[in-house]
């Protein structure tokens, strides 16, 4: 069994109900451990408003829209520890899982799972591309809830 160990916190700039952290710590934790090279590493969640992340979107990536979340690995390289914040805006989400007719709390996590996807190399710039994170969404969240729910 892997000893790799990555320490997962939620800031929240906008407060938002995230129920069962330490089992999605938890969670997220095991499933670095069997996605990434890094032997250990710190991800942080932002949690914030549509205007905090437009205002990271336009400074930092140059695109001036609103999105639900944007990572940023600030690892090293050649290093093996991973350094990440992960920003969410909670409005995007809530607006989001009303648009695809889903629960918030559905959403949130698809989201969540998404920012780590991203750090495990996944991509979703071209249509394959998001059609694989779509189903390694849908696969992270079948395996949580199934996880949270015994």
């Amino acid at each position: 069994m892997s000893t790799n160990n990555f320490t997962v916190s939620f800031f929240f700039i906008k407060p938002v109900r995230l129920e069962n952290r330490k089992n999605l710590k938890n969670f997220i934790n095991e499933f670095l451990r069997g996605s990434i090279d890094y032997h250990s590493g710190e991800i942080n969640y932002i949690f914030c408003n549509d205007e905090d992340l437009l205002q990271i979107n336009r400074d930092f990536l140059q695109h001036d829209f609103y999105t639900d979340i944007i990572t940023f690995d600030m690892s090293e390289k050649g290093d093996n520890f991973l350094q990440s914040e992960i920003y969410i805006s909670v409005d995007r989400v809530k607006d989001n899982a009303h648009q695809n007719g889903r629960s918030f709390k559905e959403e949130l996590h698809r989201v969540i799972f998404h920012g780590i996807l991203h750090l495990c190399g996944y991509k979703d710039k071209t249509k394959r591309e998001e059609e694989l994170m779509r189903s390694m969404e849908d696969k992270c969240l079948n395996e949580y809830f199934k996880h949270v729910s015994r």
